[in-house]
């Protein structure tokens, strides 16, 4: 009995001839679900896409681990935690950072930027080195060389690699106390830019020099650090490493790891996508009355067939099934079309650009595996609840006139 449910509702979605109406609205609902699924996983590629966009433009913000004193801003027992560090044989390198903010001048020009020092092996932390586009990493033999973000050297038009053209950083100097001259409200040193990177809008203004002029400009002892950047020869261990530095440093360190770092960023990339999600899951659910309407009008038209079917001693329950059978195939031919057309889009996109958030960037996409099962999960389960709803016919409407 079942399968001749199956096979009745197979042949309403189906059968060449019948009822305009039920015809049109049956395959305006298909439609109407193809739209909406199509909809819903291309918005959530892109999202996905954006996901990618985001790690790879904070790739170069923050290491797998990032150490910190947990109190004040110099790592106390350096030489302590660097021997931790070297023995831990889940850590690939890890570097000195200190960073401050300061105000540099050129010839007139002046701008505030972020001074980040930083000692050799910091390109084995973050690979910086390879976004140089112009000029050269600093070697690191002086300690007035330094590496330039492009939107603050374009400001400044400081020329690259110059020997006789120099620039000026002014770092405050703390304390309290009657200022009798100059240089008791600031430290300078001249330096030269010896390339420039894209700061990638995450390091906007920065300014990458060796740890050696920070320390000068701060009046720190050598060996010091703010905090001490780290790279694991397996990132997924990013916790499980945390915990055991932690245990072996105290509690006077604080770590954080790359996600950590970028908690704010991420929840607000994660709620943006939430809304999203319900946005459209509530335009599928909207969607899936026509469904309704489909399953209502089905009913009207065919209620002379029921009542015959049900005087043959057709079973009301397999009537039901039959129009709970139709809405199903309704729905799972709307969500495979969906997922056909809503792929042929984002397939088109990634090989063509098409879609621009502006003359350089265009809309990321990215297919995975999971943006199909949820897509298909949320349509379907709208679909499942409407078409059961409003399959429960009841044999007082089919037996009376």
């Amino acid at each position: 009995m079942k399968n001749i449910a199956f096979y009745i509702a197979s042949r309403y979605l189906l059968a060449k001839k019948g009822s305009t109406a039920v015809t049109f609205i049956t395959w305006l609902s298909v439609g109407a679900m193809m739209v909406a699924v199509t909809a819903m996983f291309v918005i959530i590629s892109v999202f996905s896409g954006l996901e990618t966009l985001n790690k790879d433009l904070i790739s170069n913000l923050h290491a797998d681990l990032t150490l910190k004193s947990a109190s004040g801003k110099t790592v106390k027992d350096l030489d302590k935690v660097t021997s931790v560090l070297k023995n831990n044989k889940a850590i690939s390198s890890f570097s000195r950072v200190i960073e401050e903010k300061v105000y540099v001048n050129y010839k007139g020009k002046g701008d505030i930027a972020y001074l980040r020092g930083v000692d050799s092996a910091y390109i084995k932390v973050n690979p910086i080195d390879k976004d140089v586009f112009y000029g050269t990493y600093p070697s690191f033999k002086y300690s007035n060389e330094v590496l330039m973000e492009t939107n603050l050297h374009n400001r400044l038009s400081i020329p690259i690699d110059s020997t006789s053209n120099y620039a000026t950083i002014f770092m405050p100097k703390p304390g309290t106390g009657i200022i009798n001259k100059e240089e008791d409200i600031y430290n300078k040193r001249d330096f030269l830019v010896t390339g420039v990177f894209p700061g990638k809008d995450q390091l906007d203004s920065y300014i990458i020099a060796p740890i050696e002029l920070t320390e000068e400009l701060l009046s720190l002892p050598k060996k010091s650090a703010y905090q001490i950047v780290i790279k694991l020869k397996n990132p997924e261990n990013a916790d499980a490493v945390k915990q055991s530095l932690i245990n072996s440093l105290g509690k006077n360190i604080e770590i954080k790891t790359k996600e950590e770092e970028n908690a704010a960023f991420w929840k607000m990339i994660n709620t943006e996508k939430m809304f999203i999600y319900l946005i459209f899951a509530l335009v599928i659910f909207i969607t899936t009355f026509n469904l309704a309407g489909a399953i209502i009008i089905l009913q009207l038209d065919k209620k002379e067939q029921s009542r015959s079917l049900i005087s043959l001693g057709f079973p009301i329950r397999h009537l039901r099934m039959t129009y709970f059978y139709t809405g199903l195939l309704i729905v799972i031919s709307g969500v495979i079309s969906g997922l056909i057309v809503g792929t042929i889009l984002c397939y088109f996109q990634l090989y063509t650009e098409f879609f621009r958030a502006n003359e350089i960037l265009p809309f990321p996409v990215k297919i995975v595996g999971k943006n199909y099962l949820i897509v298909a999960s949320t349509a379907s389960l709208f679909g499942i609840i409407i078409s059961w709803f409003f399959s429960k016919i009841s044999k007082d409407y089919i037996t009376k006139s």
